[in-house]
Protein backbone atom coordinates (compact mmCIF):
# COMPACT_ATOMS: atom_id res chain seq x y z
CA UNK A 1 0.00 0.00 0.00
CA UNK A 2 0.62 3.24 -0.49
CA UNK A 3 1.52 5.86 2.59
CA UNK A 4 -1.11 8.49 2.81
CA UNK A 5 0.26 11.71 1.36
CA UNK A 6 1.10 14.68 4.52
CA UNK A 7 -0.74 17.32 1.59
CA UNK A 8 -4.35 16.72 1.45
CA UNK A 9 -3.73 18.18 -2.17
CA UNK A 10 -1.02 16.70 -4.84
CA UNK A 11 -0.52 18.62 -7.41
CA UNK A 12 -1.93 18.31 -11.27
CA UNK A 13 1.57 17.90 -12.46
CA UNK A 14 2.14 14.93 -10.46
CA UNK A 15 -1.41 13.35 -11.29
CA UNK A 16 -0.37 13.60 -14.88
CA UNK A 17 3.13 11.97 -14.57
CA UNK A 18 1.27 9.47 -12.66
CA UNK A 19 -1.26 9.52 -15.49
CA UNK A 20 1.17 8.75 -18.06
CA UNK A 21 3.25 5.99 -15.95
CA UNK A 22 0.40 3.88 -16.01
CA UNK A 23 -0.04 4.30 -19.62
CA UNK A 24 3.34 3.28 -20.30
CA UNK A 25 3.15 0.32 -18.13
CA UNK A 26 0.43 -0.45 -20.05
CA UNK A 27 1.71 0.03 -23.43
CA UNK A 28 4.71 -2.39 -22.55
CA UNK A 29 2.55 -4.86 -21.32
CA UNK A 30 0.60 -5.16 -24.04
CA UNK A 31 3.85 -4.85 -26.47
CA UNK A 32 5.15 -7.51 -24.62
CA UNK A 33 3.15 -10.30 -25.88
CA UNK A 34 4.47 -12.74 -28.42
CA UNK A 35 7.92 -12.87 -29.57
CA UNK A 36 9.87 -10.64 -31.91
CA UNK A 37 12.43 -10.97 -34.33
CA UNK A 38 16.12 -9.22 -34.39
CA UNK A 39 16.52 -7.14 -37.87
CA UNK A 40 18.08 -9.98 -39.75
CA UNK A 41 16.43 -13.42 -38.70
CA UNK A 42 12.90 -14.78 -38.57
CA UNK A 43 13.40 -17.69 -36.40
CA UNK A 44 11.00 -20.57 -37.17
CA UNK A 45 10.90 -23.45 -35.07
CA UNK A 46 10.16 -27.44 -36.06
CA UNK A 47 8.31 -29.28 -33.40
CA UNK A 48 8.40 -32.72 -35.07
CA UNK A 49 8.53 -36.02 -34.58
CA UNK A 50 12.42 -37.30 -35.67
CA UNK A 51 12.60 -40.28 -34.08
CA UNK A 52 10.22 -42.83 -32.46
CA UNK A 53 6.78 -44.56 -33.94
CA UNK A 54 6.10 -41.49 -36.08
CA UNK A 55 9.47 -40.81 -37.51
CA UNK A 56 9.01 -41.75 -41.25
CA UNK A 57 6.70 -38.99 -41.21
CA UNK A 58 8.49 -36.21 -39.02
CA UNK A 59 11.67 -37.06 -41.67
CA UNK A 60 9.62 -36.63 -44.33
CA UNK A 61 7.84 -33.28 -43.10
CA UNK A 62 11.73 -32.07 -42.28
CA UNK A 63 12.70 -32.38 -45.59
CA UNK A 64 10.01 -30.28 -47.23
CA UNK A 65 10.77 -27.75 -44.49
CA UNK A 66 14.26 -27.51 -45.14
CA UNK A 67 13.94 -27.04 -48.92
CA UNK A 68 11.17 -24.40 -48.48
CA UNK A 69 13.82 -23.04 -46.07
CA UNK A 70 16.19 -23.53 -48.62
CA UNK A 71 14.94 -21.86 -51.32
CA UNK A 72 13.23 -18.47 -49.56
CA UNK A 73 16.47 -17.83 -48.23
CA UNK A 74 18.83 -17.98 -51.77
CA UNK A 75 15.71 -15.78 -53.39
CA UNK A 76 16.62 -13.05 -50.47
CA UNK A 77 14.97 -14.47 -47.29
CA UNK A 78 11.14 -12.76 -46.28
CA UNK A 79 10.12 -9.44 -47.24
CA UNK A 80 8.99 -7.94 -43.53
CA UNK A 81 7.75 -4.18 -44.65
CA UNK A 82 10.40 -3.96 -47.19
CA UNK A 83 13.40 -5.61 -45.21
CA UNK A 84 14.67 -9.31 -46.55
CA UNK A 85 15.18 -11.42 -43.93
CA UNK A 86 16.74 -14.78 -43.65
CA UNK A 87 15.06 -17.88 -42.22
CA UNK A 88 16.63 -19.54 -39.15
CA UNK A 89 15.21 -23.07 -38.58
CA UNK A 90 15.56 -24.52 -34.90
CA UNK A 91 15.25 -27.93 -35.16
CA UNK A 92 14.10 -30.23 -32.52
CA UNK A 93 12.79 -33.66 -32.01
CA UNK A 94 10.05 -34.83 -30.05
CA UNK A 95 10.40 -38.40 -30.08
CA UNK A 96 7.25 -39.27 -31.07
CA UNK A 97 6.45 -38.73 -27.72
CA UNK A 98 3.48 -36.19 -25.82
CA UNK A 99 5.32 -35.23 -23.13
CA UNK A 100 8.12 -34.55 -24.95
CA UNK A 101 6.64 -32.23 -27.63
CA UNK A 102 5.15 -30.08 -24.86
CA UNK A 103 8.48 -29.78 -23.32
CA UNK A 104 10.17 -29.12 -27.06
CA UNK A 105 7.26 -26.17 -27.80
CA UNK A 106 8.27 -24.97 -23.89
CA UNK A 107 11.76 -24.68 -25.84
CA UNK A 108 11.16 -23.19 -29.00
CA UNK A 109 8.94 -20.44 -27.88
CA UNK A 110 10.49 -19.68 -23.98
CA UNK A 111 13.67 -20.01 -25.17
CA UNK A 112 14.60 -19.64 -29.18
CA UNK A 113 11.33 -17.11 -28.99
CA UNK A 114 10.44 -18.31 -32.50
CA UNK A 115 7.96 -16.34 -34.18
CA UNK A 116 6.23 -19.46 -35.88
CA UNK A 117 6.22 -23.33 -35.51
CA UNK A 118 6.19 -26.24 -38.12
CA UNK A 119 4.72 -29.53 -36.86
CA UNK A 120 3.80 -31.98 -35.18
CA UNK A 121 2.62 -34.28 -37.72
CA UNK A 122 0.88 -35.77 -35.67
CA UNK A 123 -2.60 -35.02 -33.85
CA UNK A 124 -1.30 -35.92 -29.88
CA UNK A 125 1.89 -35.00 -30.31
CA UNK A 126 0.18 -31.42 -31.98
CA UNK A 127 -2.28 -31.17 -29.08
CA UNK A 128 0.73 -31.36 -26.23
CA UNK A 129 2.05 -28.59 -27.80
CA UNK A 130 -1.17 -26.45 -27.41
CA UNK A 131 -0.92 -24.88 -23.82
CA UNK A 132 2.62 -23.61 -24.24
CA UNK A 133 1.88 -22.04 -27.55
CA UNK A 134 -1.03 -20.53 -26.26
CA UNK A 135 0.24 -19.16 -23.49
CA UNK A 136 3.44 -17.59 -25.17
CA UNK A 137 1.08 -16.30 -28.38
CA UNK A 138 3.09 -17.79 -31.12
CA UNK A 139 1.11 -19.69 -34.06
CA UNK A 140 1.86 -23.49 -35.11
CA UNK A 141 1.00 -24.89 -38.72
CA UNK A 142 1.05 -29.03 -38.68
CA UNK A 143 1.70 -29.98 -41.91
CA UNK A 144 -0.73 -33.21 -41.22
CA UNK A 145 -2.80 -33.25 -37.52
CA UNK A 146 -5.79 -34.32 -38.68
CA UNK A 147 -7.90 -35.05 -35.79
CA UNK A 148 -11.31 -32.38 -36.50
CA UNK A 149 -10.72 -31.24 -32.84
CA UNK A 150 -7.33 -30.27 -33.32
CA UNK A 151 -8.38 -26.83 -34.04
CA UNK A 152 -10.91 -26.35 -31.46
CA UNK A 153 -10.90 -25.71 -27.71
CA UNK A 154 -13.27 -28.08 -25.44
CA UNK A 155 -16.12 -25.09 -25.75
CA UNK A 156 -16.04 -25.46 -29.39
CA UNK A 157 -14.07 -22.18 -30.06
CA UNK A 158 -10.92 -22.02 -32.25
CA UNK A 159 -7.71 -22.35 -30.95
CA UNK A 160 -6.11 -19.17 -31.32
CA UNK A 161 -2.84 -20.14 -32.57
CA UNK A 162 -3.45 -23.51 -33.95
CA UNK A 163 -3.69 -24.14 -37.67
CA UNK A 164 -2.68 -26.98 -39.98
CA UNK A 165 -2.43 -27.62 -44.07
CA UNK A 166 -4.25 -30.58 -43.93
CA UNK A 167 -7.83 -31.30 -43.95
CA UNK A 168 -9.96 -33.20 -40.90
CA UNK A 169 -10.45 -36.61 -40.53
CA UNK A 170 -14.09 -36.30 -41.44
CA UNK A 171 -13.50 -35.09 -44.63
CA UNK A 172 -11.49 -37.87 -45.72
CA UNK A 173 -13.43 -40.58 -44.18
CA UNK A 174 -16.40 -38.93 -46.01
CA UNK A 175 -14.64 -38.74 -49.40
CA UNK A 176 -13.55 -42.89 -48.49
CA UNK A 177 -16.88 -43.78 -48.21
CA UNK A 178 -18.80 -42.23 -51.35
CA UNK A 179 -15.93 -43.37 -53.27
CA UNK A 180 -16.30 -46.91 -52.32
CA UNK A 181 -19.98 -47.03 -52.44
CA UNK A 182 -20.28 -44.63 -55.71
CA UNK A 183 -16.91 -45.92 -57.24
CA UNK A 184 -16.55 -49.21 -56.43
CA UNK A 185 -19.93 -49.98 -56.02
CA UNK A 186 -18.95 -51.87 -52.79
CA UNK A 187 -22.13 -53.41 -50.67
CA UNK A 188 -20.27 -55.21 -48.23
CA UNK A 189 -17.52 -53.40 -46.61
CA UNK A 190 -15.41 -54.39 -43.41
CA UNK A 191 -13.27 -51.79 -41.57
CA UNK A 192 -10.53 -52.63 -39.78
CA UNK A 193 -8.78 -49.41 -37.97
CA UNK A 194 -5.81 -48.58 -35.91
CA UNK A 195 -6.84 -47.27 -32.81
CA UNK A 196 -3.76 -46.54 -31.63
CA UNK A 197 -4.38 -42.84 -31.53
CA UNK A 198 -7.52 -40.48 -32.81
CA UNK A 199 -6.07 -40.58 -36.45
CA UNK A 200 -7.89 -44.34 -36.99
CA UNK A 201 -10.88 -44.52 -34.86
CA UNK A 202 -11.74 -40.85 -35.73
CA UNK A 203 -11.78 -41.95 -39.49
CA UNK A 204 -12.95 -45.21 -39.03
CA UNK A 205 -15.87 -43.30 -37.79
CA UNK A 206 -16.68 -41.06 -40.05
CA UNK A 207 -16.41 -43.80 -43.29
CA UNK A 208 -18.91 -45.44 -41.12
CA UNK A 209 -21.44 -42.55 -40.67
CA UNK A 210 -20.98 -41.80 -44.27
CA UNK A 211 -20.99 -45.66 -46.20
CA UNK A 212 -24.76 -46.11 -47.38
CA UNK A 213 -24.17 -49.76 -47.58
CA UNK A 214 -23.63 -52.82 -45.34
CA UNK A 215 -20.61 -52.41 -42.66
CA UNK A 216 -19.86 -56.46 -42.24
CA UNK A 217 -17.72 -56.14 -39.84
CA UNK A 218 -15.51 -53.74 -37.81
CA UNK A 219 -12.47 -54.77 -35.93
CA UNK A 220 -9.19 -52.45 -35.02
CA UNK A 221 -5.41 -52.96 -34.28
CA UNK A 222 -2.76 -51.50 -32.73
CA UNK A 223 0.60 -49.55 -33.66
CA UNK A 224 3.54 -52.42 -33.68
CA UNK A 225 0.98 -55.39 -34.45
CA UNK A 226 2.67 -57.96 -37.26
CA UNK A 227 -0.48 -60.68 -37.49
CA UNK A 228 -3.57 -59.38 -38.72
CA UNK A 229 -4.21 -63.25 -40.24
CA UNK A 230 -7.25 -63.99 -37.78
CA UNK A 231 -9.39 -60.74 -38.48
CA UNK A 232 -8.26 -61.13 -42.09
CA UNK A 233 -9.47 -64.50 -42.36
CA UNK A 234 -12.86 -63.50 -40.32
CA UNK A 235 -13.40 -60.75 -43.75
CA UNK A 236 -12.78 -63.67 -45.75
CA UNK A 237 -15.65 -65.48 -44.66
CA UNK A 238 -17.98 -62.69 -44.81
CA UNK A 239 -16.95 -62.18 -48.50
CA UNK A 240 -16.67 -58.33 -48.24
CA UNK A 241 -16.34 -56.07 -51.20
CA UNK A 242 -13.90 -53.90 -49.98
CA UNK A 243 -12.01 -52.95 -46.43
CA UNK A 244 -11.36 -49.85 -45.03
CA UNK A 245 -8.11 -49.35 -43.34
CA UNK A 246 -7.47 -46.11 -41.76
CA UNK A 247 -3.86 -46.18 -40.21
CA UNK A 248 -0.32 -45.37 -41.38
CA UNK A 249 1.96 -47.07 -44.02
CA UNK A 250 3.55 -49.15 -41.05
CA UNK A 251 0.92 -51.58 -40.46
CA UNK A 252 -1.20 -50.86 -43.45
CA UNK A 253 1.71 -52.39 -45.46
CA UNK A 254 1.18 -55.53 -43.75
CA UNK A 255 -2.04 -55.74 -43.72
CA UNK A 256 -2.11 -55.52 -47.47
CA UNK A 257 0.80 -58.39 -47.57
CA UNK A 258 -1.43 -60.57 -45.50
CA UNK A 259 -4.51 -59.74 -46.84
CA UNK A 260 -3.43 -60.84 -50.17
CA UNK A 261 -1.24 -63.81 -48.94
CA UNK A 262 -4.86 -64.96 -47.27
CA UNK A 263 -6.61 -64.80 -51.32
CA UNK A 264 -8.27 -61.97 -50.81
CA UNK A 265 -8.44 -60.04 -54.03
CA UNK A 266 -10.89 -57.22 -52.43
CA UNK A 267 -9.92 -53.22 -52.85
CA UNK A 268 -8.16 -51.90 -49.74
CA UNK A 269 -8.97 -48.70 -49.02
CA UNK A 270 -7.59 -45.81 -46.85
CA UNK A 271 -6.03 -42.59 -45.65
CA UNK A 272 -3.02 -40.11 -46.21
CA UNK A 273 -1.31 -42.21 -43.72
CA UNK A 274 -0.76 -44.53 -46.30
CA UNK A 275 0.83 -41.77 -49.17
CA UNK A 276 4.56 -43.53 -48.67
CA UNK A 277 6.60 -45.26 -50.75
CA UNK A 278 7.40 -47.19 -47.70
CA UNK A 279 4.29 -48.92 -48.22
CA UNK A 280 4.50 -51.09 -51.28
CA UNK A 281 7.85 -51.86 -49.91
CA UNK A 282 6.59 -53.50 -47.13
CA UNK A 283 3.46 -54.74 -48.44
CA UNK A 284 5.77 -56.53 -51.92
CA UNK A 285 4.83 -54.94 -55.33
CA UNK A 286 3.16 -57.50 -56.58
CA UNK A 287 0.47 -57.00 -53.39
CA UNK A 288 -0.35 -53.65 -53.93
CA UNK A 289 -2.59 -53.86 -56.06
CA UNK A 290 -6.81 -52.51 -56.23
CA UNK A 291 -4.82 -49.80 -53.27
CA UNK A 292 -6.67 -46.73 -53.03
CA UNK A 293 -5.96 -43.97 -50.34
CA UNK A 294 -6.85 -40.27 -50.03
CA UNK A 295 -4.70 -37.68 -50.45
CA UNK A 296 -3.69 -33.81 -50.05
CA UNK A 297 -0.31 -34.90 -52.57
CA UNK A 298 -1.17 -36.90 -55.68
CA UNK A 299 1.60 -36.78 -58.31
CA UNK A 300 -0.55 -37.06 -61.08
CA UNK A 301 -2.46 -34.47 -60.28
CA UNK A 302 0.82 -32.28 -59.30
CA UNK A 303 2.27 -32.69 -62.99
CA UNK A 304 -0.84 -29.99 -63.71
CA UNK A 305 0.51 -27.49 -61.20
CA UNK A 306 3.11 -25.26 -62.09
CA UNK A 307 3.60 -24.33 -58.55
CA UNK A 308 4.06 -28.37 -58.06
CA UNK A 309 6.12 -29.51 -60.59
CA UNK A 310 9.01 -26.52 -59.22
CA UNK A 311 8.28 -28.35 -56.25
CA UNK A 312 9.17 -31.96 -57.16
CA UNK A 313 11.48 -30.98 -59.49
CA UNK A 314 13.48 -29.32 -56.24
CA UNK A 315 12.99 -32.00 -54.06
CA UNK A 316 14.46 -34.66 -56.48
CA UNK A 317 17.47 -32.64 -57.06
CA UNK A 318 18.00 -32.12 -53.65
CA UNK A 319 17.06 -35.58 -52.25
CA UNK A 320 17.45 -37.82 -55.58
CA UNK A 321 13.82 -39.40 -54.62
CA UNK A 322 10.24 -38.41 -55.39
CA UNK A 323 8.56 -36.05 -52.87
CA UNK A 324 6.02 -37.67 -50.63
CA UNK A 325 2.82 -36.53 -49.36
CA UNK A 326 4.48 -35.24 -46.17
CA UNK A 327 7.30 -33.09 -47.53
CA UNK A 328 4.38 -31.48 -49.77
CA UNK A 329 2.83 -30.73 -46.71
CA UNK A 330 5.38 -29.35 -44.56
CA UNK A 331 6.70 -27.47 -47.89
CA UNK A 332 3.33 -25.62 -48.02
CA UNK A 333 3.15 -24.87 -43.95
CA UNK A 334 7.00 -22.85 -44.23
CA UNK A 335 5.46 -21.14 -47.27
CA UNK A 336 1.94 -20.33 -45.91
CA UNK A 337 3.93 -18.76 -42.65
CA UNK A 338 6.02 -16.47 -45.15
CA UNK A 339 2.79 -15.47 -46.48
CA UNK A 340 0.92 -14.74 -43.36
CA UNK A 341 4.21 -12.45 -42.22
CA UNK A 342 4.64 -10.66 -45.95
CA UNK A 343 0.91 -10.09 -45.50
CA UNK A 344 0.65 -8.67 -41.95
CA UNK A 345 4.53 -6.60 -43.00
CA UNK A 346 5.02 -8.16 -39.45
CA UNK A 347 6.76 -10.93 -37.94
CA UNK A 348 6.06 -10.26 -34.40
CA UNK A 349 4.54 -14.02 -33.38
CA UNK A 350 1.10 -12.45 -32.72
CA UNK A 351 0.84 -11.04 -35.88
CA UNK A 352 1.57 -13.75 -37.84
CA UNK A 353 -1.31 -15.52 -36.34
CA UNK A 354 -3.49 -13.04 -37.61
CA UNK A 355 -1.51 -13.27 -40.86
CA UNK A 356 -2.74 -17.39 -41.39
CA UNK A 357 -5.92 -16.67 -40.19
CA UNK A 358 -6.16 -14.69 -43.17
CA UNK A 359 -4.37 -16.92 -45.86
CA UNK A 360 -6.96 -16.67 -49.15
CA UNK A 361 -6.27 -18.67 -52.23
CA UNK A 362 -2.62 -19.24 -51.08
CA UNK A 363 -1.07 -20.85 -54.31
CA UNK A 364 0.15 -24.28 -53.00
CA UNK A 365 1.73 -27.54 -54.27
CA UNK A 366 -1.32 -29.03 -52.44
CA UNK A 367 -3.23 -26.80 -54.28
CA UNK A 368 -5.18 -23.33 -53.74
CA UNK A 369 -5.08 -23.20 -50.25
CA UNK A 370 -7.70 -20.85 -48.03
CA UNK A 371 -7.95 -21.00 -44.14
CA UNK A 372 -11.56 -20.85 -42.85
CA UNK A 373 -13.05 -19.94 -39.51
CA UNK A 374 -11.72 -23.07 -37.96
CA UNK A 375 -7.90 -22.70 -38.96
CA UNK A 376 -8.49 -25.38 -41.40
CA UNK A 377 -7.60 -25.27 -45.02
CA UNK A 378 -10.00 -25.92 -47.64
CA UNK A 379 -8.29 -27.36 -50.38
CA UNK A 380 -8.60 -29.96 -53.29
CA UNK A 381 -8.14 -33.86 -52.19
CA UNK A 382 -7.44 -36.63 -54.43
CA UNK A 383 -7.74 -40.57 -54.65
CA UNK A 384 -4.92 -42.81 -55.83
CA UNK A 385 -5.07 -46.37 -57.32
CA UNK A 386 -2.02 -48.45 -56.83
CA UNK A 387 -1.37 -51.27 -59.31
CA UNK A 388 1.53 -53.30 -58.49
CA UNK A 389 3.45 -50.94 -56.10
CA UNK A 390 3.14 -48.20 -58.18
CA UNK A 391 0.34 -45.41 -58.25
CA UNK A 392 -1.31 -45.78 -61.66
CA UNK A 393 -4.01 -43.74 -61.74
CA UNK A 394 -6.38 -41.27 -59.81
CA UNK A 395 -9.57 -39.58 -58.74
CA UNK A 396 -9.68 -35.89 -58.84
CA UNK A 397 -12.90 -35.14 -56.37
CA UNK A 398 -14.41 -31.81 -56.48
Amino acid sequence: MVKKLTKKVMSAAVVTAAALMMTACSTNKNSSKGTHQDDKTVKIGVNMELSGGAAGYGNAQKQGIQLAASEINKSGGINVNGKKKKIKLIVRDNKTAISTSASVAAQLVNKDKVAAIVGPATTNAGTAEIPNITKAAVPSVSPSATDPDYTKQKNGKVQPYVFRACYQNNFQGQIAAKFAENTLKAKNVAVFADNSSDYGTGLAKAFKKEFKGKIADSQTYSEGDKDFNAVLTSFKSKKVDAIYVPGYYTEVGLIIKQARQNGIKAPIIGSDGMADPKLAEIAGAKNASSIYYTTPFSIKVAEKNPTAVKFMNAYKKRYNEQAPTFSALAYDSVYMIKQAIEDQKSDDSVKVATGLKHIKDFDGVTGKITVNNSHDPEKPIAIEQMTNGKVNKYYNIK
